[in-house]
C-alpha cells in the first residue's frame, strides 16, 4: 500500500488549507479552509451566499476539482481547530465528499454553525466531535488519533493518522506553550511516544520559522495585557480593546481585568458572539459575572449609545477590527458610522498583530491614523504569536523524529527556510523533506 501525501491548498500562501492523504484507496482530507484577504473578508464575514467555483477562481477556498483525478474514496475529513483558514470552506465543498467530518468538540460546533448558515449548498456530511487524547477507526487499515496541542484558539489538536507503514502526522497550527491560559499544555509523552512508533510524515507549519528562540507563552500576552489596561485604572477615559474575536484566553483575560478594574466588560460584533457564547455555554471558559456579549448590529448600536450615555469610563468595549477589517466594530466605530465616538486621552489597545499583508497594512494605517486624528492613546504589540517560533520546531521535530517533513501553511520562499532549517538536522530536500506547491503530489511510501 503506498502513502501519499497531496498538496490542495495552504501551499502557496497563508489560508485556505487543504491537504490529502492516500494510503492505497483510502483517503483523508485535513482542513477545508479560507483564504481571507482575497475576498477582503474577516472574521464577520457573510460568503454565504457565493458559490464554490467562483470562490476558487479568486483563490478564495482550496481548489478541491484536482480531486476528482486521484483515485480513491475519500474516507474522513480532518479539522484540528476552528480557525477559518481551516474550517472556512467546509459549507462550500465538504458535500462532494461521502464522509464525516471529525474535529474537536469546540471546532465541530463552530463547523456546525458554519452550515446553518451557509445559503448555496446542503451540507449533509455527518459531524463527529473527537475530543483530545480520542482515536477514531476510519477504516481497518486507519486509525485518527488525536493529540493535545495549543494554539490562539481553544480545543486544538495534532491529528495523527496510523497508517499500516507508520503515523502521518498533520499539525497546523500549534505552540509549544506550557503555560497556556486556558486548558493544557501539549501532551509531550504522547508525542514522544508517537515518534518512538514511527512517524512516517509530518505535515507541519512554516509560518514563523525565521523566528528565532521560542514562541511565548500566552501567558506573557495575559501579563502584557494587565500591565497596560491596570496603568489607567483610575483616569476617567474610556479604554476600547481589540483583538481576534476567536482568540478565547484572550478575550478572558481582558474581560477579567476589566472587571478587577470595576468597568463592565462588553463584547461587540457578530463573531465576537459567536465564539465566545460557543465557548462558554461547553463549558470551556468562564467570563466574569459583569460581562455582556453583543451580536446583532442593531443590539450593538443601542448599546454604545447606552455606554456613551451612562459613561465611558465604566466600560471596556471588546471589539473585531484589529486588522482594519471594513464591516468590523473598531472600523465602524473610527469611520464614525457607530454612535460611540472615541474622544481625546481615550486608550485603544490592539491585542492583536498585523496579518502580515498589503491590504491589513493598508487598512489597518487608516484605522490607527483615524484614532490619532480623535486625539486617542494607541498601544499595540499587546501580543503573542499562536505559532510556534524555530526552537519549538526543533523540540518538535525531536520528538516526532520523521522520516519525512512536509513543511506548509505558508508560500514557497517560507517552506524553503523550514527546507533549510531541517536540512541543518540531517533532512534532505527531494529526498525526506519535500517543498510542495498547491496541486503537486509527493510519495511517502
Amino acid at each position: 500500500m503506498d502513502v501519499e501525501i497531496i498538496a490542495v491548498g495552504g501551499y502557496d500562501e497563508v489560508g485556505r488549507n487543504m491537504t490529502a492523504v492516500r494510503c492505497g484507496k483510502e483517503i483523508v482530507v485535513f482542513d477545508m479552509g479560507l483564504r481571507l484577504d482575497q475576498v477582503m473578508i474577516h472574521e464577520d464575514a457573510e460568503i454565504e451566499n457565493m458559490h464554490s467555483l467562483d470562490l476558487i477562481q479568486i483563490k478564495a477556498i482550496p481548489d478541491d476539482t484536482m480531486m476528482n483525478a486521484i483515485e480513491g474514496q475519500v474516507k474522513a475529513i480532518v479539522c484540528t481547530h476552528g480557525h477559518l483558514d481551516h474550517i472556512g470552506a467546509i459549507p462550500k465543498l465538504a458535500h462532494r465528499y461521502n464522509a464525516p467530518i471529525i474535529s474537536t468538540p469546540y471546532t465541530t460546533e463552530l463547523i456546525r454553525q458554519q452550515i446553518q448558515g451557509e445559503n448555496k449548498f446542503e451540507v449533509k456530511n455527518k459531524l463527529f466531535a473527537l475530543k483530545a487524547g480520542g482515536k477514531y477507526t476510519i477504516s481497518p487499515n486507519l486509525v485518527l488519533e488525536f493529540v493535545r496541542m495549543q494554539h490562539s484558539i481553544i480545543d486544538t489538536v495534532a491529528a495523527v493518522l496510523w497508517t499500516p507503514h507508520g503515523a502521518v502526522v498533520y499539525a497546523l497550527d500549534f505552540k509549544l506553550d506550557r503555560t497556556p491560559v486556558i486548558g493544557e499544555p501539549p501532551d509531550f509523552a504522547r508525542l514522544a511516544q508517537i515518534g518512538k512508533e514511527g512517524v512516517l510524515a509530518l505535515i507541519v507549519e512554516a509560518i514563523n520559522i525565521d523566528q528565532k528562540g521560542r514562541c511565548p507563552s500566552e501567558r506573557i500576552a495575559r501579563d502584557l495585557v494587565r500591565d497596560t489596561m491596570t496603568s489607567f485604572e483610575d483616569e476617567k477615559t474610556a479604554i476600547i480593546v481589540s483583538t481576534f474575536a476567536s482568540h478565547i484566553s484572550r478575550i478572558k483575560t481582558i474581560a477579567e481585568t476589566a472587571h478587577e478594574m470595576g468597568r463592565k466588560p462588553v463584547l461587540l460584533g457578530r463573531s465576537m458572539e459567536r465564539y465566545s457564547t460557543t465557548a462558554e455555554q461547553m463549558k470551556l471558559v468562564s467570563f466574569p459575572q459583569t460581562t455582556s456579549v453583543f451580536g446583532n448590529r442593531r443590539t450593538v448600536e443601542r448599546t454604545m449609545r447606552r455606554i456613551m450615555k451612562t459613561g465611558t469610563e465604566q466600560f471596556v468595549p471588546i471589539v473585531t477590527g484589529n486588522q482594519g477589517e471594513p464591516g468590523a466594530v473598531l472600523t465602524r466605530i473610527v469611520a464614525g458610522e457607530t454612535p460611540y465616538k472615541v474622544n481625546k486621552g481615550d486608550k485603544v489597545l490592539f491585542s492583536a498583530n498585523v496579518i502580515p499583508n498589503p491590504m491589513n497594512h493598508g487598512n489597518r494605517y487608516l484605522t490607527e491614523a483615524r484614532l490619532r486624528g480623535a486625539g486617542a492613546r494607541i498601544f499595540d504589540k499587546l501580543h503573542v504569536s499562536g505559532h510556534a517560533y524555530l526552537e519549538d520546531h526543533y523540540e518538535f521535530l525531536h520528538l516526532l523524529n520523521p522520516q519525512n517533513v512536509i513543511p506548509a501553511h505558508a508560500s514557497l520562499p517560507v517552506t524553503a527556510k523550514y527546507a533549510d532549517f531541517a536540512a541543518d538536522l540531517g533532512y534532505t530536500t527531494k529526498t525526506d523533506c519535500h517543498l510542495m506547491q498547491n496541486g503537486q503530489k509527493v510519495k511517502v511510501h
